[in-house]
């Protein structure tokens, strides 16, 4: 079968700014789906028109049943910029379907802005969780943000604000390409704009005031960016343990005994896509690990409660394990094992006798690598300093072959 699913970009000046070949498209359309906006620039044609259906899994199986005639859906500007043809793409084959994109809001946004595609970190807000825009407040960063509502430019100015980033501008870029585009800007700290439209796109220039809280995204956050009870991977410890695990785009972690949840956050930030599921029994520290997820811009942290061995076999296969807590176990090191992908990397750390005893046993075992990490750090004795050893932990890495 031969493609009969188009999927066109459309931007705010509606039909008259589409290309001749994808107004054809359009207009030869025996069904056309899209959101209530976009259906309404075609309002005069005679044809089925199918409305984003809720929840949004469902268009697949809506549009799959009406294989063989003409579909075409329409998008806003590049469907494949957090667009409906990201989703699309994985329920229809390229012989089935073709994308045609138009200018983007990001491209457009860059134009008035006046900022180089490679100076810019762009995102997404539209349902999505807010506290992603945390991970991109850099010092010096410019961000482009495609909004959820007209809330979503005062809420960005907040939690720039609240991380000291007060004096950054916040530009808020409404309807961009069409007739009522309107383009205004406000420092975070006096953010006062009012009336935004549902459709707008943020510009953000990050200045940040003496003392705000900037976070490199590099392994080994500042130990008080977490929230903790002590259950805490320090660190030192924590930069070698992530450097350890390895993180790659696309791959999950599985955090044992996840303590305040400090490592798979590390993972998480440290590259893009990354996916982790933080395993913890304790009720409190899951309402820490919740807090610094949302705190650190990885929300996406996915947080089981049980007894590590109960709850990690229903877990999806994983290509990272890290082992915090809970090692001397035999049987949850032996469940993790199971489950690890085939070259996918074990990290596990103890402190105690009996915990670096079975690091050793597996070592012996399943081979890999076997570290000690000691750390000492100066102190104050008196008039004089020295240097205060902290525990010494025993790291053991290895790849399942």
């Amino acid at each position: 079968m031969s493609a009969w699913l188009d999927v066109v970009g459309i931007g705010e000046s509606g039909l008259e700014g589409l290309g001749a070949r994808e107004r054809g498209l359009v207009e030869r359309a025996e069904v056309l789906v899209g959101g209530a906006r976009h259906l309404a620039m075609v309002a005069n044609q005679e044809c089925e028109k199918i409305v984003w259906p809720s929840p949004f899994d469902a268009l697949a199986k809506e549009i799959r049943a009406r294989a063989g005639r003409r579909v075409c859906v329409l998008a806003s500007g590049d469907p494949l910029c957090y667009g409906v043809g990201s989703t699309l793409r994985a329920h229809f084959t390229a012989n089935e379907m073709v994308i045609h994109p138009s200018t983007s809001a990001f491209t457009l946004a860059r134009a008035r802005m006046r900022w180089s595609a490679d100076e810019v970190t762009a995102l997404s807000l539209h349902g999505r969780p807010i506290a992603l825009i945390e991970g991109a407040i850099q010092p010096g960063a410019r961000l482009l943000v495609l909004s959820h509502d007209g809330n979503t430019p005062a809420q960005v100015a907040a939690r720039l604000t609240a991380r000291g980033f007060g004096p950054s501008s916040v530009t808020v870029l409404e309807h961009l390409g069409g007739a009522h585009e309107r383009i205004r800007t406000a420092a975070a700290a006096e953010f006062d704009l009012a009336s935004v439209s549902q459709l707008n796109t943020i510009a953000v220039d990050c200045l940040p005031v003496a003392g705000a809280r900037a976070y490199s995204l590099c392994p080994g956050l500042p130990d008080d960016a977490f929230e903790h009870d002590g259950q805490l991977s320090k660190r030192l410890v924590r930069a070698a343990t992530v450097s350890s695990l390895c993180p790659l785009p696309e791959q999950l972690l599985w955090d044992v005994g996840a303590g305040c949840g400090s490592v798979a956050i590390e993972w998480m930030r440290a590259a893009p896509r990354t996916r982790a599921v933080a395993v913890e029994r304790d009720p409190r520290r899951i309402a820490f690990i919740r807090t610094n997820a949302q705190a650190l811009g990885t929300p996406g942290l996915e947080v089981v409660q049980g007894e590590a061995s109960d709850v990690v076999g229903a877990l999806a296969a994983p290509d990272a394990i890290f082992i915090g807590g809970g090692v001397s176990d035999a049987r949850l090191f032996d469940t993790c094992w199971q489950a690890l992908k085939f070259g996918g990397r074990l990290v596990a750390n103890a402190v105690s006798i009996e915990g670096c005893a079975m690091l050793a046993d597996m070592h012996r075992a399943k081979g890999g690598e076997l570290h000690q990490l000691s750390f000492s750090q100066a102190s104050a004795i008196g008039a004089y300093r020295a240097f205060v050893a902290a525990r010494t932990v025993t790291q053991l890495v290895v790849v399942k072959q």
